[in-house]
């Protein structure tokens, strides 16, 4: 069965057989050798300086190293201003809820892109501490444009909070270049690896002035104590062994640069093959991410026919979210997949739509 979903993904051989290593107590020097190299490696993958910036290693989900941001690294006092076109920009407004977070969410359609003229103007007008973003909303496939936004961020010395779960590792992502002060991203999307290892990835001097507002995943806490080859809990050890593997993986074949390359071959020749069936793009390419694309359901077909004649070919796509559950579904091209993968899917789909 291969996982056309945005994560967990298909595996390749290779990181699927370092599951199968020896068994590992967390407290012994071989495991921190593996946290030290996830962290090393991290860091490394869009060549950051380790003095400035380090990965925050966590056991949970990729919602976890978002929880663990923003309730984290905005500091008491703080007040966030949330962006949200997307469930993803809706469940931080949610996450600065529950923690009491003084917080005002910009609503945009989930269709929509986000104006980054009128929120550089709200930041204006207001004293927001930090912005959260989602980078790639894969709710709709759309990858906001936080470049903008990020430069004007640091112009004013505000903070740029950036939900990169369905991007890091394929999409360019800035560190230096603006306000960017974190970014949360997991294992078992665009890096290959298994669901259990999420990071955060955050500058140091953010880390000072960091809160402390959770427990299991405060992230001031959990970089202290992985700094000093130490953990507070018992982390998901397998999923570190993949990880790790993932991560030589990835730069064994090029890095983020040609997983971006490789994903957009993939999208581009989905999109064609279904476009050649009739079958809509939600988005234009130049809106989307590579990593997943949105597509619109053909006429008289729902989504849960589409979807259980595809798994019987062997194939799991994803649907639409909420109110668009009716109206798209989505694919993505991460993992384990290649182009013959691609022609098999666009046959499959022509032989339902015919």
């Amino acid at each position: 069965m291969l996982l056309l979903n945005p994560g967990p993904v298909t595996l390749t051989e290779r990181v699927r057989n370092s599951l199968l290593q020896t068994d590992l107590c967390h407290r012994e020097p071989e495991f921190f050798d593996l946290q030290d190299e996830a962290r090393k490696r991290l860091v490394a993958a869009y060549e950051l300086d380790p003095a400035k910036w380090t990965a925050v290693l966590m056991t949970g989900s990729g919602t976890a190293a978002v929880e663990s941001m923003v309730a984290g690294i905005v500091p008491e006092g703080g007040r966030l201003l949330v962006v949200e076109n997307g469930v993803y920009g809706d469940r931080i407004a949610q996450i600065a809820k529950q923690y009491g977070i003084e917080h005002e969410v910009v609503k945009y359609e989930w269709m929509q892109a986000p104006d980054i003229d009128a929120i550089v103007a709200m930041i204006d007008a207001k004293a927001f501490t930090h912005v959260a973003i989602i980078h790639h909303e894969t709710t709709t496939g759309r990858l906001n444009a936080i470049d903008a936004l990020s430069r004007a961020c640091g112009e004013r010395g505000v903070g740029l909070l950036v939900d990169g779960v369905s991007s890091f590792g394929a999409e360019a992502i800035d560190f230096d270049g603006g306000g960017i002060v974190a970014v949360a991203a997991t294992a078992n999307k665009c890096l290959h690896g298994v669901p259990g290892a999420a990071f955060v990835i955050v500058r140091r001097d953010a880390l000072t002035k960091a809160a402390s507002r959770t427990y299991y995943l405060g992230i001031a806490r959990l970089a202290k104590l992985q700094d000093e080859r130490n953990t507070p809990f018992t982390p998901s050890v397998h999923a570190y062994y993949a990880l790790v593997e993932a991560l030589r993986e990835f730069e064994d074949e090029g890095g983020w640069r040609a997983r971006h390359a490789r994903y957009a071959a993939l999208a581009e020749q989905v999109r064609a093959g279904l476009a050649a069936l009739g079958i809509e793009s939600a988005l234009p390419p130049d809106e989307s991410s590579v990593v997943l694309r949105a597509y619109r359901l053909p006429a008289g077909v729902t989504y849960e026919t589409l979807h259980d004649a595809l798994k019987a070919k062997g194939f799991v796509i994803y649907a639409g979210q909420g109110g668009l559950s009716k109206s798209l579904f989505r694919i993505s091209t991460m993992g384990a997949l290649d182009a013959s993968d691609m022609d098999r899917l666009i046959a499959s789909v022509a032989e339902l739509v015919r």
